[in-house]
């Protein structure tokens, strides 16, 4: 079968499930209580660990004591670093990557603690209270070696070396550059730049991680239940460093209850959890309480940015230059490395826009945290504040509209597929579409019009603009992270009819919480022409799928959409065959609609279970050699992905007495292709710009000098609540991408525009003051700590 069959079978009719606001068939199971997920995992008599975590940031370990701890009430073993020394390979996060250092993946901390809050000794007991009682009673001396707690410091020349193996604290070094920067920076008409910084955040996501490891003693095999979205990397992984053939080492994501990332990576607990399994031949539950969880999962963010653009007369941006220092934390995490997020913020920082020189430089450094890993947006939230930073003071410089400026240097329809400084294309989308559309939507003049309204009463009302771009479903030719040496370009579907005429669809994907049980079904049902009521999807299972990866980098439904419109074209094909031989007709002339093969222009039909029945049970009906499996599997590969892109335009007001930002107007005008499900479309773009509105008004990890975390707990860790958050007008833009079924990803859209459209709607409101926003929370402390500052400046320097 040809490929241009594959991609549109002659007889697909019009899709009647995608474009579909289908609800959610996951909802029902997880709203009335009766989701699985890994902590609900019941083995027979499972053993409990509690970690023994480190309180000093950077320290030699120079002794522990666990004799008290062995002999607690309910303690089934005590394990150091030592006691596992030989029970497994270090993971490393390789990459080919120039300039970089890989750290290991270690169980538990071996000879020194580099943050506070790593594990360094498991105790296992019968129940999680009483392991948690002997954590208590070990005793572990400490030689302090020194704090690093902030980026500008672990660069220093005298700066405690983390890892003094690797001779430096800079873990990662890239630089990115076109054209002559220097040079059409000094013949700019308007040079625009300042200091920028995205303090660290914490994922949070609902559930904590967990992690339940079941032992079949029969066959040495182990379970491990995790709450992650990579099972297949992390099974892969554990298998290799535990010499642990695949065949006796299955990973499952249940029901996952939130990610953000944070669930993206492997982490020591899972190693430690598999390794005791085995050391004890028993099964291992452990669930994060909040505290492990804000303090020892991957973190997101933390970078400081010196930038500066340069425009031309006509406000035409013609170079931009930046050097961003990343606080990766103390390790490089698996498997996407310490350069995940720094080096997206270079490689994204020119936008959607046409830029024709560019100079951007990074250094990934670490510090006395836990390590920086996945989050919602990758480096694109911190790339996007500073490119639309910088727009709107070009645009102020220059007596723009902030719009109109933005217009006059967004890639425009006839220049794609679009190279920018970086060297990332974009492939066709609807950049110009979305700005004006936003516009159109949130009313923009008529916001102006009532901007000056408000100035005059006194009030502070301020409008942002942010327009962002980012790559999705990313194929084999683009690394997620560079230099990985894992496959995160595919993915694979595979859809079978049992002999009841039952449809099972297995993906490598595995959700948390994004519905990919609906879009998935929907798009099958289209395209195999079956009932959507009929299909069952399993994700999430290292076992359904030869090789799968997981869910990231708004990949789900470009590959695993893509996968399952190429297996159900395969089945389909299978099925008409057979089909054609029940009903005495010529294959092309059957159609496949709602579960039945008819032949047009007839009413003779057979139904699926039918099909199967002939295939499966009665040996008199086919033919031997018209008998075969009502089965299809296909890996699909985007090779280069796609583009989604979006506008976000916000009204706000700050409040003069107290500081407070209240959001009065928020439109989001988005292209993510084909829309599977505008239900959850919508969903995934309210929810993504609430966490947004938490990264611009909230969210922040404080840590002091001595790297001791100030807000682990959410009493102190502010995070957006309803009222916070405003009503959203969505607008759709459905440009058609060139990946199977024209999808393209948006699940991390709303969280890369927000923070930036706010910050410029905050600073617009401040202008009055003459206000710059550079960081980001932009809380009440902050603006009250701004407006001071500009009161007392405008005392001492009166006009």
């Amino acid at each position: 079968m040809s490929k241009d069959s594959l991609a549109q079978p002659a007889d697909v009719l019009r899709p009647r499930h995608v474009g579909a606001p289908i609800k959610r068939t996951e909802d029902p199971r997880l709203l009335t209580g009766n989701g699985e997920y890994t902590a609900d995992r019941k083995p027979d008599r499972p053993l409990h660990i509690a970690f023994r975590r480190s309180e000093q940031p950077h320290a030699r370990i120079v002794r522990i004591d666990t004799a008290a701890a062995q002999t607690a009430p309910g303690v089934v073993a005590v394990l150091t670093a030592e006691d596992v020394a030989d029970d497994f390979k270090p993971v490393i996060p390789f990459s080919r990557m120039a300039n970089y250092y890989a750290t290991p993946t270690l169980p538990l901390a071996s000879g020194k603690v580099r943050y506070v809050g790593e594990a360094i000794v498991a105790v296992i007991a019968t129940s999680r209270y009483l392991a948690e009682d002997a954590v208590e009673l070990i005793e572990i001396e400490f030689e302090p070696l020194g704090a690093v707690s902030r980026s500008e410091t672990a660069v220093a020349v005298d700066a405690p070396l983390l890892h003094e193996e690797a001779g430096t604290n800079v873990l990662i070094a890239r630089e990115f550059r076109k054209g002559d920067v220097e040079a059409d920076l000094k013949g700019a008409a308007v040079r625009v730049g300042g200091r920028f910084e995205m303090t660290r955040k914490a994922p949070l996501a609902m559930e904590p991680r967990s992690y339940t490891a079941e032992y079949d003693a029969r066959r040495g095999a182990i379970t491990l239940y995790t709450s992650s979205n990579i099972p297949g990397i992390v099974r892969d992984a554990i298998s290799e460093s535990l010499g642990l053939p695949g065949s006796r080492l299955r990973v499952v994501a249940p029901d996952v209850g939130g990610s953000f990332g944070s669930k993206g990576s492997l982490y020591p607990e899972e190693l430690l959890i598999c390794i005791a399994a085995r050391k004890l031949g028993r099964s291992l539950k452990w669930t994060a309480d909040r505290l492990e969880d804000v303090s020892s999962s991957s973190q997101a963010f933390a970078e400081i940015v010196d930038a500066e653009m340069g425009f031309d007369a006509n406000g035409i941006a013609i170079a931009l230059q930046a050097d961003v220092l990343g606080d990766v934390g103390a390790y490089s995490i698996y498997p996407w490395t310490c350069g995940l997020e720094p080096v997206q913020v270079v490689s994204f920082l020119p936008g959607p826009y046409k830029i024709r020189s560019y100079r951007g430089a990074v250094r990934g450094v670490a510090t006395c945290k836990p390590p920086t890993g996945p989050y919602r947006g990758v480096g694109r939230p911190i790339s996007t504040f500073v490119t639309e930073r910088l727009m709107d003071l070009g645009a102020k410089a220059l007596g723009l509209d902030p719009i109109e400026i933005r217009r006059r240097n967004l890639v425009r329809a006839g220049e794609f597929p679009y190279r920018i400084a970086s060297g990332i294309i974009w492939d066709k989308t609807g950049f110009v579409e979305c700005l004006d559309a936003a516009g159109e939507a949130a009313g923009y003049e008529k916001l102006r019009v009532r901007q000056a309204e408000a100035r005059k009463d006194g009030r502070l009302f301020g409008i942002g603009i942010a327009s962002y771009a980012e790559l999705t479903g990313i194929g084999s030719r683009i690394a997620v992270a560079p230099g990985m040496p894992i496959n995160t370009g595919s993915e694979t579907a595979k859809i079978s009819i049992d002999s009841t005429g039952a449809i099972t669809a297995a993906f490598g994907v595995a959700s948390h919480g994004q519905g990919l049980e609906t879009t998935l079904a929907q798009i099958i049902a289209d395209d195999l022409g079956a009932s959507f009521e009929d299909i069952r999807v399993i994700q999430g299972d290292s076992d359904a799928v030869p090789m799968s990866t997981g869910t990231y980098a708004s990949r789900s439904a470009v590959l695993g959409g893509g996968a399952a419109k190429r297996a159900s074209a395969l089945l389909r094909d299978k099925i008409k065959r057979v089909a054609s031989y029940l009903l005495e007709a010529n294959h092309d002339d059957i159609e496949l609609s709602g579960g039945k093969a008819t032949v047009i222009g007839t009413d003779r039909a057979v139904t699926f279970r039918q099909v199967a029945k002939a295939v499966y049970s009665d040996m008199k009906t086919l033919p031997a050699e018209a008998r075969e499996e009502l089965s299809a599997s296909y890996t699909y590969d985007p090779i280069n992905g796609t583009t989604a892109a979006a506008t976000h335009i916000v009204a706000v007001e700050v409040d003069p007495a107290t500081c407070f930002v209240k959001i009065h107007k928020y439109v989001v005008a988005e292209d993510c292709g084909q829309i599977i499900n505008p239900m959850i479309v919508d969903g995934q773009v309210h929810g993504g710009v609430a966490q947004g509105i938490g990264a611009a008004l909230f969210e922040e990890l404080v840590y002091d000098e001595d790297a001791q975390l100030l807000s682990a707990s959410l009493v102190d860790y502010m995070i957006p609540s309803a009222p916070d958050i405003p009503d959203m007008d969505v607008v759709h833009i459905e440009s058609q991408s060139a990946v199977a079924g024209g999808f393209r990803g948006m699940g991390e859209g709303g969280t890369i525009g927000a923070p930036a459209a706010i910050a410029n709607a905050i600073a617009d409101a401040l202008s009055p003051y003459d206000i710059d926003v550079n960081l980001l929370p932009m809380n009440p402390q902050r603006i009250f700590g701004l407006i001071e500052q500009a009161k007392l400046k405008a005392k001492e320097n009166p006009k």
